[in-house]
């Protein structure tokens, strides 16, 4: 049996203003999925995101806290605590933390594996919105965010 406390597992900061953590699949995580990954991510408020990009997985957000703004393909919407969304694969998507306090959300993605966002962000060569092949965003969504990442939530 494998028992991973999410309180003992170290986090990244991105970029993009989030923390998060892997906590199941491939890629030394604590509990080693071979067909999914899962982690939880928190985004700092105001503006905190998972920034525009696309995997070959397809994926689910479950968003635990707090409000945000979800995007997926030409599609906007606001997300909230307790509300969970599909990713298909390959299809664009980011998640924009839009309110006052930290967002807290889980994700899942199958199958299993690395997805090159995550080293592209930390790198600085995540695709821009817009720019080349990658699509825009939805109309009056938040901007893909550049900042950089703040002191871990």
């Amino acid at each position: 049996m494998i028992i991973a406390d999410i309180a003992k597992i170290p986090g990244n900061t991105f970029p993009a203003r989030r923390w998060g953590r892997g906590l199941a699949g491939q890629s030394g995580q604590p509990i080693p999925a071979k067909g999914f990954t899962m982690g939880y991510v928190i985004l700092e408020p105001n503006g905190g995101q998972v920034p525009w990009h696309n995997q070959e997985q397809e994926e689910v957000y479950m968003v635990l806290q707090g409000r945000g703004e979800i995007c997926v393909g030409e599609e906007k919407s606001e997300i909230t605590a307790g509300q969970m969304v599909y990713l298909p694969a390959t299809v664009f998507h980011q998640l924009t933390n839009v309110g006052d306090s930290p967002l807290h959300m889980m994700y899942c993605y199958c199958p299993g594996g690395d997805v090159a966002h995550w080293r592209q962000e930390l790198e600085g060569t995540l695709p821009r919105a817009g720019e080349g092949d990658i699509p825009a965003l939805p109309a009056g969504a938040q901007p893909q965010c550049t900042d950089k990442a703040q002191a871990p939530l």
